[in-house]
């Protein structure tokens, strides 16, 4: 068992409840995309048995984050959204040095492979312009409704494992992340079960579609994941912040993501 990577379940699992934040970049950001991606793919083959000892510790670490710190992402964000999205910021721009050397960018990137990355940037980026289609959690649920929950649930995790695009916010563009947190803070388990089977058949199409183009298009799929998470920095910056204040306690969260990020450097991309 890897039991380190409790934390990183951690890490990802309390990303992932907020909205604008993707569990798949703390996944970049912690050197673990590809085994992330390798793990959920070959779970589902004759050699799951393998996969377990990465996989188990990393859902226990989700699953803690959930309890115990998810509200207090929540309420961080709520309260102090600039200087905890500038933390965010901070560590995931410290990494990207990182994950360049990792990919050999420097060796390995031609032409193609820059415009591949910038496209990535892009698509990400563009996500700032969606307005939320959010509205009130449905009462009263029809087979039209389930169905609809059904596919947020594929739809959102499979972009949970997509360094860059939030799941959370995506659900929030559909209009159905107030439905699903409600149905979870009061135990709606019909709700629950139907997103959940969304969900795991979300996260096994999307790892095999990433796992087949990481096999056979190393250096272009890096370039794609490595734009989707400079994209990820536009949707995460949260504008100049304006009182004094502010500005100051902007600039420590900045500088902790980033510190953060070169401890993380330091331990999970060591040779």
């Amino acid at each position: 068992m890897e039991w380190k990577n409790i934390y990183r379940g951690m890490l990802m699992g309390a990303s992932d409840v907020v909205p604008g934040v993707s569990g798949g970049t703390i996944a970049v950001v912690l050197g673990i995309y590809d085994r992330l991606i390798e793990a959920i793919n070959g779970f589902f083959t004759k050699d799951w048995k393998k996969h377990l000892g990465f996989l188990i510790p990393l859902g226990v670490g989700v699953v803690l984050a959930i309890i115990l710190l998810a509200d207090l992402i929540e309420w961080l964000f709520e309260h102090y959204p600039g200087p905890t999205q500038f933390a965010f910021l901070g560590l995931i721009i410290g990494v990207l040095p990182y994950l360049l050397h990792q990919s050999d960018a420097k060796n390995t990137f031609k032409a193609q492979h820059v415009f591949l990355l910038i496209i990535g940037a892009l698509i990400v980026a563009s996500m700032l312009f969606f307005r939320s289609g959010e509205t009130e959690p449905l009462q009263n649920l029809t087979i039209a409704s389930y169905a609809w929950l059904f596919m947020s649930g594929f739809v959102a995790s499979s972009a949970m494992i997509l360094p860059g695009i939030s799941g959370s916010f995506l659900l929030l563009i559909i209009g159905a992340y107030t439905t699903i947190l409600n149905a979870v803070s009061e135990f709606k388990f019909d709700i629950i079960l139907v997103v959940a089977i969304g969900v795991v058949l979300g996260l096994i199409t999307m790892s095999k579609i990433i796992h087949y183009f990481l096999e056979n298009y190393t250096t272009g799929t890096f370039a794609v994941v490595i734009g989707l998470v400079i994209g990820s920095t536009v949707v995460i910056f949260p504008g100049w912040p304006t009182g004094a204040l502010e500005v100051m306690v902007s600039i420590l969260t900045f500088a902790l993501g980033l510190f953060v990020a070169y401890i993380l450097g330091r331990v999970e991309y060591k040779e």
